[in-house]
């Protein structure tokens, strides 16, 4: 990998997680994921994520936690995969209470420190995200909220990356090379 924090978006299953991991391959990583931990209750969410442990190395560590800041700030010479942003934006909106739109200083806070991180990371870091603001204008409140809390997030952290891939239909785009914003 030669820059340092590089961000991959696209829809659903469009392959963003695969290209982020064959970025990274070679190196011993810190997989950093923010998704809700696997439950019998839903046996879909744990076969994906059964899915992504088995496609990792051994040599990868996981670390499951919503403070990515944290894991960016630690001093480790190690790259950091996380894993991804739309899962970890959906937790901290629950953990705020913002789902009525009325972005809580705690949920604003969070998303500052995220970016602030991404901005000083002496680590490389390959970010995952979706991107979910072409399709139908969510019919519920939280669902336009939620898609317009990532559409910000996701562009503040672009900003701040010397690249972003687009995932489409299996095959990476580069939509951003360079100096960051």
């Amino acid at each position: 990998m030669t820059t340092t924090r590089v961000l991959v978006t696209g829809g659903s299953r469009s392959g963003k997680s695969r290209h982020a991991e064959s970025l990274l391959s070679g190196a011993d990583v810190d997989y950093v994921a923010t998704g809700f931990p696997p439950s019998p209750d839903d046996p879909d969410w744990a076969e994906r994520v059964r899915l992504h442990r088995a496609r990792r190395p051994g040599s990868w560590s996981t670390i499951e936690t919503l403070d990515v800041a944290d894991v960016l700030a630690a001093d480790s010479g190690r790259p950091v995969l996380v894993d991804c942003l739309s899962l970890w934006l959906t937790r901290v909106i629950d953990r705020c209470g913002g789902w009525d739109g009325s972005m809580p200083h705690a949920l604003a806070r969070e998303v500052d420190a995220l970016v602030g991180a991404v901005r000083t990371t002496a680590r490389p870091v390959v970010l995952v995200t979706n991107e979910v603001g072409w399709g139908v204008v969510p019919a519920h409140e939280s669902g336009r909220v939620f898609r317009d809390l990532l559409g910000v997030l996701n562009a503040q952290v672009a900003a701040e990356c010397d690249e972003v891939w687009l995932c489409v239909s299996g095959i990476p785009l580069r939509v951003k090379q360079g100096a960051r914003a």
